[in-house]
């Protein structure tokens, strides 16, 4: 754990890629400089350690120095072409459980942009470890890829539960939660259902939901109508770059990865490889990144100090070559180095918030997370890797289980049902279709009768995958193909 304040507090410093140095290396300066102290232990993870050999990107030093000080400001890193298999940053984020990725989006004085003066003040809280980005992938067929998107219903919990405890650390009054529940409802349908039951735990909090796609619309048109917005993994994603865009763009985007008792503080963009070297890189994400990681830490003080000095700047007309493209640019050293003779400036530009620490969720450390009174296997669907006619294909299905208990009820592309057609209609198809067997009666489709149904299949057609279709206290926990009765 981090020392006691009077010590000093430790941080595991990263600097990471590309401008990662030069960025990284102004925010420690402007920390520094600031009083407050941190014991900075430098270690390593990015291209030079994929290049070593390490597949995660991430040394063995680095990993035990995050263990030591549970609070990490990194640089941006990358992985290189023909280097490494994971991304170094989805690494750290998941080794140590970083489930809400945070990200501020305020305007800045001085900074032109179509939405100057309305006033943007807005935190994303994005889901960071579930959903799509769990990176779990298979190629089906030669032309047909899947991706599992998972989300759990205590994933789901935490993160709403969080939000609005940001809310109120904050003293913001409203959280939405973006989802695609009206399509995926199951998935996203259960981070509403979550946001909707924790929404009851925080009653001083207006809590909305709203679709996905009506957010991303609402935040382009009145994005001063939202502050507090809190989706899934890659939903998230999506927005905070979409949000960045309206106050300046990524060079103004902070970050903060926190789970329950470790925080990694970065900045949202990457390396620029470009830039590198140049000593002409705004270092402001990362900085910013270092005052919420200040907060985080409960050195309020100093985080104020910082950010107000980095208002100042601003508006004194002080800026790098990425704001205004003219000869008035100054270099990332003499930008850190304006920062810091603005020490004890006060800017009028944002109101002064009353910071807290955020009150992080404590949820039952219990795997069999929802709990149910009955669970019946009903039916199974196999997904055949096959170019056979529909028509064909069902009628042999059909004819392999006939003295089953067991009936083929559809045959699905893609989500819609083909077999047997409706109205004479199909859609575009593949060699990919999924074949849905339900047991008759009161029946269940045991593992026994589950091996027998594939069994008879695999004697006729290649399957790659396959799916138990259950009911949960009697309520069906599948969904049904487009056509499907």
């Amino acid at each position: 754990m981090s020392a006691n304040k009077s010590n000093g507090t430790d941080v595991t410093l990263i600097y990471g890629d590309g401008i990662g140095k030069e960025v990284v290396g102004a925010t420690k300066k402007i920390i520094d400089a600031s009083g407050v102290k941190i014991n900075w232990h430098v270690c390593e993870a990015g291209a030079e350690v994929f290049r070593r050999g390490i597949a995660s990107g991430v040394t063995d030093e680095t990993l035990e120095s995050i263990k030591k000080t549970r609070l990490v400001l990194k640089g941006p890193l990358e992985t290189p072409v023909g280097f490494g298999e994971k991304s170094a940053n989805v690494t750290l984020r998941k080794l140590f459980e970083t489930y809400a990725n945070t990200r501020p989006v305020r305007e800045f004085p001085n900074i032109d942009t179509p939405y100057k003066g309305r006033g943007i003040d807005i935190m994303i809280v994005r889901e960071n470890v579930e959903d799509l980005y769990a990176g779990i992938e298979h190629m089906q067929t030669p032309g047909v890829a899947q991706t599992l998107k998972l989300i759990t219903r205590k994933g789901c919990e935490k993160i709403c539960r969080f939000a609005f405890e940001l809310a109120r650390a904050e003293g913001r009054k409203k959280v939405h939660c973006a989802t695609k529940a009206n399509i995926m409802k199951f998935s996203e349908g259960m981070l509403k259902h979550a946001f909707e039951d924790v929404a009851k735990d925080f009653k001083d909090i207006q809590a909305h939901h709203i679709i996905i796609d009506n957010c991303a619309h609402q935040l382009v048109r009145t994005p001063e109508d939202f502050d507090v917005i809190v989706t899934s993994n890659m939903n998230g994603d999506i927005l905070s770059d979409l949000a960045s865009g309206l106050v300046g763009g990524l060079g103004f985007a902070p970050g903060a990865n926190l789970g329950t008792d470790i925080a990694i503080f970065e900045a949202v963009h990457g390396s620029a490889p470009l830039f590198a070297g140049k000593n002409v890189i705004n270092p402001i994400a990362v900085l910013l990144s270092g005052v919420m990681m200040l907060r985080h830490i409960g050195e309020f003080e100093g985080a104020q100090k910082i950010e107000q000095a980095v208002l100042s700047t601003l508006e004194d007309g002080v800026y790098t070559q990425d704001v205004h493209k003219n000869d008035g640019a100054v270099s990332t050293t003499e930008f850190t180095d304006a920062i810091i003779e603005r020490f004890g400036r006060t800017s009028t530009f944002w109101s002064s918030r009353d910071y807290k620490k955020i009150k992080m969720p404590l949820l039952p450390d219990n795997r069999k997370y929802v709990p149910v009174k009955s669970q019946k296997v009903q039916g199974l669907d196999v997904f055949l890797d096959t170019e056979e006619d529909v028509m064909v294909l069902g009628k042999t299905l059909e004819s392999l289980v006939s003295d089953l208990p067991v009936n083929l009820k559809m045959i699905g592309s893609k989500g819609v049902k083909v077999y047997p057609a409706v109205n004479g209609l199909l859609p575009d198809m593949v060699d990919h279709l999924q074949a849905r067997f339900m047991i008759n009666n009161d029946n269940e489709m045991d593992h026994a009768m589950t091996m027998e149904v594939m069994s008879r299949v695999a004697s006729k057609y290649n399957w790659m995958h396959l799916e138990r279709l259950t009911d949960f206290d009697q309520v069906p926990g599948y969904s049904k193909a487009q056509g499907e009765d």
